[in-house]
C-alpha cells in the first residue's frame, strides 16, 4: 500500500508519471471525455483548517472521476472530542478507500498512515504541501518542458511550502535559492538533509538573480495570525515586485500556492502579470491530485 506523505516517498519516475497523466486527465477534461475510473470509491477529507483549493479540486476530482467524496471537519468526527489517531484511523479506513487529510499537526498524519489501511495523502500540514508542489510542477511542465537544470527562487518564510521545494530539488533536479529573514529559515532538518542543493540568502535580489522561477506565500501563515505586524517588519524587503523580478530571466515565470495578499509578499502587477502561473497551478490542483488519486489506488 501506497501513502503520499512527503514528495519523496514516490519515486522520481513515478512522480513523473503522475504529473504525464494528470495532463492527459487535464486534456480528457476540456474535451468533455467521462472517465469512471473510481466509480463506487469513496475518499474521506479531513480537516482541521479552513480550505479553498484543497476542498473543492478534491471534492470535485473525485466526482470528475465517478466516486464520492466526504468532507469531515473535526468538528464532524470524534476526532475532535478526543479519539485517538489510531481508533480514527482504523475506523475510517474500514469504510472508505483513501483518505486525505488537512490537519496542522504531521506527526499524526504519520500516526495515521502508521494504522490506517487505505492509502493516506497530505493535503497540507505544518511540515509539508506536497500536493501543490505537485500542481506547480505539472504547471511549469506545461510552460517550458522541463525543470530540470533549472535554478528557482524561494521569497519569504521557511516554511511547508518551502520544506516541500526542498525536497523536491533532488526529485526533479533543479537548484533552489531560499530568501529569508534572519530567523525564519527552514527547519534545521530540512536544511541539513537537502544542503547539497539548496542555497540560502538574506537578501531576496541576489536569490533571484538569473531564477527560472520565482515563488512565494504568506508572511503569516494560519495560526500565525498574532504575529502578523511583526512578520510585516521583517519581511518588508522580500515583496516579489516589479523591480525583484526584473533581477530573473527575462523568460521566468512566478507562482503562488495561494491565498494571496497583494501589497505584501506579492505585488499585484506579478501576480496580475504575464509571468504569473499562479491560476493554471491553482486549476492543476484539480487534475494532478485526480493523478495522484488514480496511482494510489491501483487505476494509472
Amino acid at each position: 500500500m501506497r501513502h503520499f506523505i512527503n514528495l519523496d516517498d514516490l519515486s522520481t519516475n513515478d512522480l513523473k508519471q503522475i504529473i504525464e497523466y494528470a495532463i492527459t486527465l487535464k486534456k480528457q477534461y476540456k474535451t468533455g471525455e467521462i472517465n469512471n475510473s473510481l466509480k463506487n470509491k469513496t475518499l474521506a477529507m479531513i480537516f482541521d483548517k479552513p480550505s479553498t483549493r484543497t476542498r473543492v479540486s478534491f471534492e470535485s476530482g473525485m466526482v470528475q472521476l465517478g466516486g464520492h467524496a466526504l468532507f469531515l471537519s473535526a468538528k464532524d468526527i470524534q476526532i475532535g472530542r478526543g479519539e485517538s489517531i489510531a481508533d480514527s484511523a482504523v475506523v475510517i479506513s474500514s469504510m472508505v478507500d483513501c483518505i486525505m487529510l488537512r490537519i496542522s499537526s504531521h506527526k499524526d498524519i504519520n500516526s495515521f498512515a502508521e494504522y490506517a489501511s487505505v492509502p493516506i495523502i497530505n493535503a497540507l500540514s505544518d511540515e509539508s504541501h506536497p500536493c501543490q508542489l505537485l500542481a506547480d510542477m505539472m504547471t511549469y511542465q506545461e510552460y517550458n518542458q522541463t525543470i530540470k537544470g533549472k535554478i528557482v527562487a524561494w521569497v519569504g518564510d521557511g516554511n511547508n511550502m518551502c520544506h516541500t521545494y526542498m525536497q523536491a530539488t533532488k526529485v526533479f533536479g533543479f537548484a533552489l535559492n531560499i530568501a529569508t529573514p534572519k530567523g525564519y529559515l527552514p527547519q534545521q532538518s530540512f536544511i541539513d538533509k537537502y544542503a547539497d542543493n539548496i542555497n540560502l540568502f538574506t537578501d531576496a535580489a541576489h536569490a533571484c538573480k538569473n531564477a527560472d522561477l520565482i515563488v512565494t506565500d504568506v508572511w503569516a501563515s494560519m495560526g500565525q495570525e498574532t504575529e502578523q505586524k511583526k512578520r510585516g517588519l521583517a519581511f518588508k524587503d522580500f515583496q516579489v515586485n516589479d523591480k525583484l523580478m526584473a533581477k530573473a530571466k527575462p523568460d521566468a515565470v512566478f507562482m503562488h500556492c495561494l491565498p494571496a495578499h497583494r501589497g505584501k509578499e506579492v505585488s499585484a502587477s506579478i501576480i496580475d502579470g504575464g509571468q504569473s502561473l499562479v491560476w493554471d497551478a491553482a486549476e492543476n490542483r484539480l487534475h494532478v491530485q485526480k493523478a495522484l488519486l488514480l496511482y494510489l489506488l491501483d487505476k494509472l
